[in-house]
């Protein structure tokens, strides 16, 4: 008989899969992705795609950015998609085909976002959108939101860096793909947000580490100045 994997065995394997303790800045981060992503995966409702790969990814690198050392970070991903039962290549991979693919086709991607019957097909992309507009009982989640808007911020970052312009957007991707706007619009802002305040953090710790670097280089140079000062007044005078 199948047994239902249960949160402590996902945060077990990615424990094992990364001894080593997490940063603190963002263990908090890695903490919600374990247990958001585990949740939605033991839920019959959930099915993977690209857009999905897109937000897990465009999260968890936003969101750790500055992490050190920069192999650690690599290697965190790569524990949190074993924990999770994912490919990390293929989760990278899915990500990428979608950032480039809106990069290429700025203006097809947020058109097709907005309006599924304008005829323009851009694979994998489209027939995911048709699968999200048509399925019963999609299973919506919170990093397919942002993978959404990972999508309209590379197509057109002007727009969606003007709130009335964004929101107005972002609610009609919801209502296009018939899942409503009112809760990928609170994702979205709750992302923007949660982003803002990592950033104060990451700023806040490196201005606390360079604070401790001026002190320690001048209590290093007010000690080699004593210790200069006590040895010039140790040294006789040259006899005339």
């Amino acid at each position: 008989m199948n047994t239902v994997r249960t949160v402590s065995d996902t945060k077990k394997d990615f424990y094992l899969a990364f001894p080593k303790p997490v940063n603190q800045v963002y263990r908090r981060v890695v903490d919600e992705l374990l247990v958001e992503i585990h949740l939605l995966k033991v839920n019959q409702t959930f099915v993977y795609d690209a857009i999905f790969a897109l937000g897990f990814v465009t999260t968890f690198d936003r969101f750790t950015a500055g992490y050190k050392p920069e192999t650690d970070r690599f290697a965190v991903f790569h524990a949190l998609c074993a924990a999770l039962q994912f490919d990390s290549d293929r989760i990278r991979q899915d990500a990428a085909t979608l950032s480039d693919l809106a990069t290429r086709s700025p203006n097809d991607i947020k058109t097709l976002l907005t309006n599924l019957d304008s005829g323009i097909s851009l694979e994998p992309l489209s027939g995911q959108l048709q699968i999200i507009s048509t399925k019963e009982n999609f299973k919506y989640s919170r990093l397919l939101g942002v993978g959404l808007y990972a999508l309209l911020e590379i197509s057109d970052p002007e727009e969606i860096a003007d709130s009335a312009k964004r929101e107005e957007l972002i609610k009609l991707v919801g209502e296009t793909l018939k899942f409503g706007s009112d809760r990928l619009l609170k994702d979205v802002d709750l992302y923007r947000s949660n982003l803002d305040k990592i950033e104060q953090a990451r700023q806040m710790i490196a201005d606390m580490v360079e604070a401790e670097r001026k002190k320690r280089s001048q209590k290093e140079a007010a000690l080699s100045s004593a210790k200069a000062t006590e040895v010039s007044s140790e040294t006789p005078d040259n006899p005339s």
